[in-house]
């Protein structure tokens, strides 16, 4: 059974080769952390061979070039491995859907599967620091001052520094509603809510 705690999970982030997996683009690059009571316990990186060219603006945009591709992992390889990371974890991801998408494709393609639930931090962002600039995930590193090392756009660099904005999050919730764990149904129950209806559940918690 998997925990339902939001401070037990596994945060991930992909790399791609495009913005869609309907469009035939695929990951290149995917990065995560284990969180077990709030603690970083393990992380994944590795980089996977698409099968095909990136274009110039993908080697740019995250610093992966096709030569580092070449000699990498294919997708049924990695994503295997990644497979037994997630067993028995929750899943959270800075714009989930876009990520939720690429595990799904590429989980496909090796007719593997998962039982965990997505939920997205920046979908959470939205409703619970609505006075930040926008909800990147850079500028919530910033405006919530939390850790990260300057590097962007690189998977376990990325997944990293939204653990960080998660567990902040998580402290955030407790704070507001000190009688109740924070659960996963809890936050999936926020991220859900119009913006205008967040004070009020919350007091209805707390």
């Amino acid at each position: 059974m998997i925990p339902i705690f939001a401070n037990h999970i596994v945060v991930l982030d992909f790399e791609t080769t495009g913005l869609s997996p309907d469009n035939g683009d695929r990951a290149i690059e995917i990065g995560a952390v284990k969180l077990v009571n709030g603690q970083i316990v393990d992380t994944f990186q590795e980089l996977i061979n698409p099968g095909q060219r990136v274009n110039s603006f993908i080697e740019q945009y995250t610093g992966i070039s096709n030569n580092m591709l070449k000699h990498a992992s294919t997708s049924k390889q990695v994503m295997g491995q990644f497979a037994q990371f997630i067993d028995g974890f929750n899943l959270v991801a800075h714009n989930a859907s876009f990520d939720k998408k690429f595990l799904d494709a590429e989980f496909s393609h090796s007719k593997l599967h998962y039982s965990g639930q997505f939920v997205c931090s920046l979908l959470l962002s939205r409703r619970i620091s609505q006075d930040a600039p926008n909800h990147k995930l850079g500028t919530l590193v910033d405006y919530h001052q939390l850790p990260n090392d300057g590097v962007f756009h690189r998977a376990l660099a990325d997944a990293t520094m939204t653990s960080h904005l998660w567990l902040h999050q998580l402290e955030i919730l407790q704070q507001q509603m000190p009688k109740h764990p924070i659960t996963i149904d809890i936050i999936n129950k926020i991220s859900s809510l119009p913006k205008a209806q967040i004070a009020r559940f919350i007091r209805t918690m707390s």
